[in-house]
């Protein structure tokens, strides 16, 4: 179908070219009549390009067999318009006008009349005209179809790439929900065995965590509140673990609600910051979370204590902080500012998102 589409418009295209050069000939009927043909052959050779030579040689990267197989075209058509085209008079007058005398005696004649052979020859002017002609619309043809084909190139290359970004996504997503439900499991377990009281309240704060999971984060986008919600439950389910107060702090300031962010993009470094500050030892520990919010900028802070040796919590890590980053990457290319500062007693995260408007 592209193929018939691409025909039409250079058929349409010639036809104006030639209806212009018509307008401005001044002669109609012999305009029409010496050059009819010409349009007929150039569609003709254009035919051969789209339907054959350019699908099956050029598009194919065989170019050299594409140039042997056009050259051999445009002579073939070239020579055969010009033996079927009316030849015009060259000698003793008008075009197309009967013989006149010639000044002088001729050899062989005395009566300066034209001979029957001189009259009837074809002009070779008249050959390379018509190839011309056939080489500039085969030639144009080409550009074009090569443009075409470029274009369309790199529409499959953008769509290809939407696509592998939002396969990349899922998969990033699919990573990151089961890992938080496991370690929101694990808190629930070790709750149970200290204050089955409060299981219960862990449990609420589960479901909602959940119901945002499952329900809100198949957006591209969600509310910056609902994703400061989560982090909030999440907090609050890790301090049910213990009797004992936590030194967690927190302190969010949000300018407006309609901002919005990509979905779990905070959680994984604050997942991060619990997992690896023991935070359970209380002395000498902490985790501080912060975050503001305009229209333009989120900024995002959280620091968490590091222990003299490392601890090794469960068999699952690795994914959060990496998995983030693949993330940002994609969603926020030239728009995000990570900056991750370790010491021996000291782990930092800042997060810029410059919004631009657009969320």
């Amino acid at each position: 179908m592209n193929r018939h589409r691409h025909f039409i418009f250079h058929v349409i295209l010639w036809l104006l070219i030639w209806a212009t050069a018509w307008i401005f000939s001044g002669d109609e009927v012999g305009f029409v009549s010496d050059n009819g043909l010409s349009l007929v052959f150039q569609i003709l050779a254009i035919s051969v390009l789209i339907y054959y030579t350019a699908p099956k040689l050029l598009l194919k990267k065989k170019y050299i067999l594409f140039t042997l197989v056009s050259i051999l075209t445009i002579i073939v058509v070239t020579f055969v318009l010009t033996n079927i085209t009316p030849s015009p008079m060259i000698v003793g007058g008008p075009l197309n006008g009967p013989p006149g005398p010639v000044p002088g005696p001729m050899k062989g004649e005395g009566s300066g009349m034209v001979p029957p052979m001189e009259m009837n020859r074809r002009p070779p002017l008249k050959f390379f005209i018509n190839l011309l002609l056939i080489s500039i619309a085969y030639v144009i043809a080409t550009l074009i179809e090569t443009f075409l084909f470029i274009q369309r190139k790199d529409e499959e290359i953008i769509i290809n790439k939407n696509e592998a970004l939002q396969t990349e996504l899922k998969l990033l997503k699919s990573q990151i929900n089961p890992h938080f439900l496991f370690n929101a499991l694990n808190n629930i377990y070790a709750l149970s065995a200290i204050d089955s009281s409060r299981t219960q309240q862990s449990i609420s704060y589960l479901s909602d965590m959940l119901r945002y999971v499952l329900y809100e984060c198949d957006h591209e986008i969600v509310p910056l509140q609902k994703e400061v919600d989560y982090i909030e439950n999440y907090v609050k389910l890790f301090s049910l673990k213990s009797s004992k107060s936590y030194p967690i702090t927190t302190k969010f300031h949000i300018e407006a609600p309609s901002i919005n962010i990509a979905p779990m993009i905070l959680i994984p470094f604050v997942e991060n910051a619990l997992k690896h500050s023991n935070i359970e030892k209380i002395t000498g520990t902490f985790v501080h979370i912060k975050l503001h919010a305009d229209s333009k900028m989120i900024d995002f802070e959280i620091e968490n204590s590091k222990p003299s040796s490392i601890i090794v919590k469960d068999g699952v890590g690795g994914i959060g902080i990496e998995n983030v980053k693949k993330r940002l990457a994609i969603l926020y290319p030239d728009s995000h500012q990570l900056t991750i500062n370790e010491t021996s007693e000291l782990f930092k995260v800042n997060l810029k998102l410059e919004l631009h408007g657009q969320y």
